[in-house]
This record gives C-alpha cells, structure tokens and sequence, in this order.
C-alpha cells in the first residue's frame, strides 16, 4: 500500500486520481494513453479502462505488463485481480486476429484454434466467410473486409488487418524546402513521427489509422507528409468549402504541386485531379431520405492511393457504409479528438484504423508548437425575474435555450470586449438571434451558415489583417479556420454537453503566435444554476483530460 500515490483502481474498471497530488500531472498523462476520463470535478477525476481504449493503447505499442506497472506505480492500494485479468484479456485479443491476403484470396487466421472456432461460429460473422475453417484460417469474402472487421469489434474481437492495399495510380509528391508563401519549409519532429508512425515503411502494419493531434498543431501538414510518402494519387474528405480550399492553399504553398494537378468536388465545381479534395457534406447529399447518395461514385471515380478523412471523428454515420468497402486503398483519418458524441468510436477504429500517433496537448504548448491557454468558465445569474419563472416552468430541451441565450451574457461579453481592447477576438456561440444582438452591440461583422463563401472568406481575410480585430461566428467556424492571431474565445452558447466542439472552439485560438506572447484565453459564459452549466462540465471533459484547468467565476451583474 502506498498512501501517498495518486490512483484508486477499482473493481469495475474505474479509477480515481487525486487532483490536489503532488503526481497528479504524471498520473494524468501516463492515464491518457489506456483510459477515457468520464467526469472531471474539483478533487477526484474519475477514468474507466474500457475495452477501445486498451485496444487503441495495444495499436500504439502498450502491451498488458506496461498498463499493470504503470497503474501499480501509482495506485494507493493493491490493484484489483479482476481488473489485471482483464487488461491482460483486452490487450491479448488486439492481434489475436488477423487478416491476411494471399494471392487473390483473404483469410482471417489466429493462432489460437479455441478464439478461431469461436468467432466463426458467430451467426452475425458467418455472411463473411467462405467454407469452413482450415488449419489456423478460414476464408473470407474480399468485398467484405470492411465488415467482418466492424463485426468482429462488435463482438469483442479487434482485428489486426495485414491484407495489404492497391498502390494506386502513382503521384509524385516532392515537398518543397521553401514555401511560396516565404519562409522555410519541412515537418517538426513530431510530425515526421505521425507520418512514420501512419506509413510504418510502407509494410502492411501501416497505411490504416489516425493521427491525433492538438487545434493549430500542424494536421494538414501531416497530411502533405503522407501524401509524399505514398506518392499515389490522393482523395481528401474536409468538414467545409473553407476547409477544402484551405487543404488547397496549403498543398500548392508547400509542395511541388501546383494548382491544376488539385481538384475541388463541391457544390460550386466538380473537378476530378490527381488530388481531389471534396467535403463530408457533398458526399452525403441525397434528394430524397430513400435515395441512393449521389456523389458516393466519387470514391471509386480515380484509383485512389490514399484517402485522407480530415477531422476524423465527424465522419458522418452514412460515410461508414462507403468505407466498408474502401479497405485496400491507405486511409488516414486526422482530429483533435476520437470523441464522437454519438458514440462511433469503434467504427473509426475498425474501418478507418487504430489510433497511430497521439501527443498530449500540453506537451506541444511546453515545446511552443501551440499556443499557452488559459481557460475561464464565468457565471451569471438571469437578470430578470420573469426570465427566471420561465426557465422554472419549461421542459428540459426549452430550458436548455433560454439558459444558453440568457440576456444577461450580452453585459459580459461588453465586460470582456473592453478587457482585451489589444487583441484578436472571436465569440462563438449556437443560436443565430443571440449572435446577431451581439454583432450589433459590439460592432463586430457575423458570420454564419447563411453567409455565402466569398464573403466569408473577405471577413476572414479582414480579420487576419488586423483590419477587422474581431468576429462574431456561429458553428461554421467550429473546424478548419486558419486564424492564427486569434487570441481570444468566447463561448457565449454550445451544442449542449459536446466535448469534440469545446475542443474545437479552444483550438481556434491554439495556433503558435507569430508575434507578441505565444498565450491565449478561452472563455466559456454559462448561466448559473441551470442545465447549461450541468452540460459545461461535461463539454469540459476533454480539456480537463489534456490538462487544462478552468477557472469559475461568478460574475454580479
């Protein structure tokens, strides 16, 4: 027993850590790599090791011994017997299984006969397989490889899929030493690694997974790496048309490339390139609910090499059934965050791919490469009384709004404006009416879904140049904005308790500052008492998990 350490590891696969010790921080990162953090309150944070989460662990390298040591290195009291069985059983299935090609036949094989027989004699595996088993194998129907795999997670089998890919029609990719745009060029460390970890040398241990990276860390770049390295042609998959165009402007800027070899697939243009780059919402078009998906041909219009699904874990549900049969092309899926809200997080893992590469947040923040920031939850009561009884009196999902768009945040956001007079300003927030009252209090341009792309982009530019130093903007401008000098959020409403868009919010103000401090401020205003703030603790989850701490403050008007 060691009273001092920081762990209680419990039966049921939960574990406290003390957040007022002295190896919280220790304890927290090395958690990071095989546990979720489900709540994150004052004093004890609560994990739970999950199945996914010890297999994303194995895809990284953890083996069973290392989990154990490090949780008995830093655990109170002896671990559970339970909980070592289970990590050892987690842990030994990844790989257990695996997917093999020969020739033109796939196998599923294991050297484990008992784990062999056992998953083939699962009804939902057997529309999979071809005959009966053999030796260490069984065959398996090569247009089906996507779905055994998802099956098999399903069903508690994670499979190692070692069946190789289609090289795709070739692409030279030379990366350029100096940008167009002026200043040096090549990857940092960390990303090089991401490439290396995603490419694994071209073997078939490579070429399937994602790369998790902070807001601002340099994804994009990681992207161009690995297009250089498989030097194949390229389909891109991005969250908007800025995001597209932004995927754009980057690979004409810091490759050979130039613009006639890329391609935009949107609602404007349908441009097929040796690298096509087309959005999540243009693939998932359809003009009826019970029609075919009209752009879903785009995946098999070029023999892609690579595709790359930017922004991963908002990949919409209907694109899995598309990726199913896209196991033989290299798949790299890039995010902030394998959050998903609607809880697919194994059908990333099974047909995109395991987890590659991963760096804390804050281990990029102590090395300059994000910005440091400091993150604000403020408080404020509802003002009005007859405000205050409606909110009494509604149903839950009308309580929700009223709170989030409580009158009163519009004196804190003055309040702020006024503090940060210096600097770059972005107030994000949820419901259109709160965002346009803000606008007009505080001069600032708006910028929302209804806003067409070209004016978007003048107000962005604006805004880059100083000449606009700040913006209000709705969920569009969630993901993939380049905003480097922003330096301060402020959340004035969210999509109620979703942790991936409190992640993405504070990454609008993460990119490295090219002058002044490297620092940052995220402000999130709730209204006090009410569900709001119940489901501002639970958009925090993530944050808290990268290690950063909100301040509360309780702001009287």
């Amino acid at each position: 027993m060691q009273p001092t350490n920081p762990l209680i590891v419990q039966s049921d696969r939960t574990i406290l850590l003390e957040t007022n010790n002295e190896r919280f921080e220790e304890a927290r990162d090395a958690l990071s790599g095989f546990a979720e953090l489900v709540k994150s309150p004052e004093h004890l944070h609560t994990y739970r090791v999950t199945p996914l989460s010890l297999w994303n662990a194995a895809a990284l390298g953890w083996d069973a011994d290392e989990v154990k040591g490090t949780l008995e290195n830093l655990t109170k009291y002896d671990l559970p017997q339970n909980v070592l069985a289970d990590i050892d059983e987690y842990i030994g299935r990844y790989g257990r299984l695996k997917l093999v090609r020969d020739v033109d036949e796939m196998f599923l094989v294991s050297d484990d006969p008992v784990v062999l027989k056992e998953v083939c004699a699962h009804r939902k595996v057997h529309p999979f397989l071809l005959g009966g088993i053999e030796g260490d194998r069984v065959q398996v129907k090569p247009t089906e490889r996507g779905f055994i795999k998802h099956t098999l997670i399903q069903i508690g089998f994670p499979v190692e899929d070692l069946a190789g890919y289609t090289e795709g029609e070739p692409l030279d990719v030379p990366l350029r030493s100096e940008m167009i745009s002026g200043g040096d060029f090549g990857l940092r460390a960390y990303q090089t690694e991401a490439v290396d970890a995603f490419y694994a040398g071209g073997s078939d241990r490579g070429g399937s997974g994602v790369v998790v990276l902070p807001c601002g860390a340099g994804k994009t770049v990681v992207g161009i790496g690995t297009m250089a390295k498989v030097g194949a042609k390229t389909l891109i998959l991005t969250t908007n048309v800025t995001a597209l165009r932004q995927w754009k402007s980057e690979i004409v800027d810091k490759t050979g490339l130039n613009e006639e070899d890329i391609g935009e697939y949107s609602g404007e243009r349908k441009e097929l390139k040796p690298v096509t780059i087309t959005t999540y919402q243009i693939l998932t078009y359809r003009r009826k609910k019970t029609d075919e998906f009209v752009h879903f041909h785009l995946f098999n219009d070029a023999d892609w090499g690579l595709i790359i699904y930017d922004e991963v874990h908002l990949l919409p549900a209907p694109v899995f059934r598309a990726v199913a049969n896209l196991q033989s092309r290299r798949r790299l899926g890039l995010t902030a965050t394998l959050v998903r809200e609607d809880g697919k997080e194994e059908e990333v893992f099974s047909l995109i791919g395991p987890k590659k590469y991963d760096v804390p947040w804050r281990v990029l923040e102590k090395q300059g490469w994000v910005a440091e920031a400091t993150c604000h939850e403020l408080r404020v009561g509802f003002v009005d009384d007859n405000l205050r009884l409606e909110y009494a009196m509604a149903d839950q999902r009308k309580k929700y709004r009223l709170a989030a768009t409580n009158p009163a945040k519009l004196q804190v956001i003055t309040r702020l404006i006024d503090k940060h007079q210096e600097d770059r300003v972005l107030i994000i927030g949820q419901y259109l009416d709160q965002l346009h009252a803000i606008a007009e209090l505080t001069g600032a341009p708006i910028i929302t879904g209804e806003t067409p792309q070209n004016a978007r982009e003048v107000l962005y530019n604006k805004f880059r140049s100083g000449e606009e130093p700040r913006l209000v903007v709705s969920r569009v401008a969630n993901f993939a904005v380049d905003l480097p000098d922003a330096n301060v959020a402020i959340q004035v409403s969210g999509t109620f308790g979703s942790r991936q868009e409190e992640a993405q919010r504070l990454g609008r103000i993460l990119r490295p500052k090219q002058t002044g401090s490297n620092n940052a401020c995220f402000y999130t205003v709730v209204t006090r008492d009410t569900t709001e703030q119940e489901f501002s603790t639970r958009r925090q989850l993530f944050l808290t998990e990268q290690g950063y701490r909100y301040e509360i403050e309780t702001i009287e008007l």
